[in-house]
C-alpha cells in the first residue's frame, strides 16, 4: 500500500462527519438515544416529531461508524436465502421477512426524497455473480421463489447474461434484483443529521455513554459530560457496542469489512466493467461487493478484513488482488482509499427488535444497515410510542438472542472461520478446474 493512500472513506472526501458545538447536556428528557448512526438518528427523529424531548449520544462523531463506512448499497438484504428462510421457519415467516425488505426499500426512498436528502440515490439494481457453475441452478430457485410469493421481478442471467453485467469472465451466472439501488452513505447520514437536528434534538458527538441503570420508573444515564435522566432508552450501537451494554455485546459479533477505493478511471473504462452502473456481489463464501462511484469515475470493492494480524497495508494488497481477478484490466490501477468498519452479526444472522429490561433494541444487520438501521430505528421509536405501525417482522416479545459460546467482546474466533470459508472456496475452484 502506498504511504499516500488515504485511511478515511471515499466517502468523507464530500460528506466527512461532522464536529458539532457542544451543546448543554439535559438533566432530563422523555428518551435518550444511544448511537447516532442510521439507527439512532432514524428513531430520534420518529420521537421528536411525535413531540417526546430527546437526546441523543454518540462517543464519535455523528455518523462516523458504519453509517458513513459502508458501501452504499441500499439492499435490505438477508444472510439466507427465501428458500433457506422457508425451510428454517415456515413459508408465511419467510414471506413476512422478505416482504419487509421490499416495504423498507420503498419507505427509504420515499423518506430521502421527503426530506430533501441529496444523497445519490439509484434505483439502479443489484447483480449477484455466480463463482461457482451449479450456482445457476440455485439462482433459479431463489428467483422462482422471490416472484411467486413477492413478485420482486428477479432475473436469472446465464453465462453471456452475467457478462453483459460484470465485464468479466469469472462469473458462471448470476442474479439480477431490480428493486435494489446505491446511495452516497455519508450523504445520507449527514442528512439524516440535518433533519434531527431541525426538529430540535439535541446531538451530543463525542460524548460517550458510561453507564446505564433503572432507576424506578425512569433510567438513569451516565455520559461524559453529565447524567441524564429519561424515561425511555433506545439502544442504537449495533457493530460499535462497547462494554456500558455487557449483555447485548455478548450477542453480536463485530466483524471487520474493508473498502477500497481505485484512482479516477476513465468513465468509458467503468462502463465497460459495469455496463449498466450496478451494485455487484457474488456467491463465494468470503465474498467481495463492489460497484461504482455514484460520478462513474471510479470502483469502490469491498470484502472481508484479512487475518487479524495482517496490517492495514496487507489487508489492502489483498483487496487489491481481488479486485485484479475479478477485473484485470485494473491490475496496476492506483488505490487511493483503503478503509474499514465493524458489520454486527448475531447467532441467527436477523435483523432483532426487541426490548429488555425496558431498554429498546434495533440491532444486527449483519451487513445490510443502510435499509434496516433506518427502517428497525423508526420502528423501534414507533414500538415506544406504542404506535401500531411499529409492528414488524423482526419484532419479539422477549430477546431470543442468545449469546455467542465463549465470547465475550473480543471475537478471537474470526481468524478460524475466514480460514474456513477460505478452505470452502478453494475446494470449489479446485473441483471446478
Amino acid at each position: 500500500m502506498a504511504s499516500d493512500v488515504i485511511t478515511d472513506p471515499y466517502w468523507w472526501d464530500a460528506a466527512p462527519p461532522r464536529r458539532l458545538d457542544p451543546a448543554p447536556v439535559g438533566d432530563a428528557c422523555d428518551a435518550v438515544v444511544v448511537g447516532a448512526g442510521y439507527t439512532g438518528l432514524s428513531a430520534a427523529l420518529t420521537l421528536a416529531r411525535a413531540g417526546r424531548t430527546v437526546q441523543v449520544f454518540d462517543r464519535q462523531r455523528p455518523g462516523e461508524g458504519a453509517s458513513s463506512r459502508n458501501g452504499g448499497m441500499a439492499s435490505g438484504n438477508i444472510r439466507s436465502s427465501f428458500g433457506a428462510l422457508a425451510k428454517a421457519y415456515g413459508l408465511e415467516r419467510a414471506k413476512a421477512i422478505y416482504g419487509e425488505g421490499a416495504r423498507a426499500r420503498v419507505w427509504l426512498t420515499e423518506f430521502i426524497a421527503a426530506e430533501g436528502i441529496d444523497c445519490d440515490l439509484v434505483p439502479v439494481g443489484r447483480v449477484t455473480g455466480g463463482i461457482h457453475p451449479e450456482d445457476y441452478d440455485g439462482f433459479c430457485r431463489e428467483a422462482d421463489l422471490l416472484n411467486q410469493h413477492l413478485d420482486l421481478g428477479a432475473q436469472v442471467l446465464d453465462r453471456n447474461g452475467v457478462r453483459d453485467e460484470i465485464g468479466n469472465e469469472l462469473y458462471y451466472s448470476g442474479m439480477l434484483r431490480p428493486d435494489i439501488g446505491g446511495l452516497h452513505p455519508a450523504k445520507y447520514v449527514s442528512g439524516l443529521l440535518d433533519s434531527v437536528l431541525a426538529a430540535g434534538v439535541p446531538v451530543h458527538g463525542e460524548t460517550a455513554v458510561l453507564g446505564l441503570r433503572r432507576d424506578g420508573d425512569a433510567f438513569e444515564v451516565k455520559t461524559a459530560r453529565g447524567t441524564v435522566r429519561a424515561r425511555d432508552v433506545v439502544m442504537a450501537t449495533n457493530g460499535y457496542t462497547d462494554g456500558v451494554d455487557p449483555w447485548l455485546r455478548r450477542r453480536l459479533v463485530p466483524a471487520k469489512s474493508r473498502i477500497v477505493a481505485t484512482a479516477p478511471l476513465s468513465p468509458n473504462l467503468v462502463k465497460k466493467l459495469i455496463p449498466n452502473g450496478r451494485m455487484l456481489g457474488e456467491t463465494r463464501k468470503l465474498y467481495h461487493y463492489f460497484r461504482p462511484s455514484p460520478d462513474g469515475t471510479r470502483i469502490l470493492m469491498g470484502g472481508r478484513e484479512a487475518g487479524a494480524n495482517a496490517t492495514p497495508a496487507q489487508a489492502t494488497d489483498m483487496l487489491r488482488r481481488d479486485l485484479a481477478m475479478i477485473f484485470p484490466e485494473l491490475a496496476d490501477v492506483e488505490i487511493t482509499h483503503s478503509w474499514n468498519g465493524n458489520v454486527a452479526f448475531n447467532m441467527d444472522f436477523l435483523p432483532r427488535l426487541f426490548v429488555k429490561d425496558g431498554v429498546h433494541y434495533a440491532v444486527g444487520y449483519c451487513g445490510s444497515g443502510v435499509v434496516w438501521a433506518s427502517w428497525l430505528g423508526r420502528k423501534a421509536a414507533l414500538r415506544l410510542l406504542g404506535d401500531p405501525e411499529g409492528d414488524s417482522a423482526f419484532a419479539c416479545d422477549r430477546p431470543t438472542a442468545v449469546p455467542v459460546p465463549l465470547y465475550d467482546g473480543n471475537p478471537w474466533f474470526l481468524p478460524l472461520a475466514f480460514t474456513w470459508f477460505s478452505l470452502q472456496d478453494r475446494f470449489k475452484f479446485l473441483r471446478n478446474l
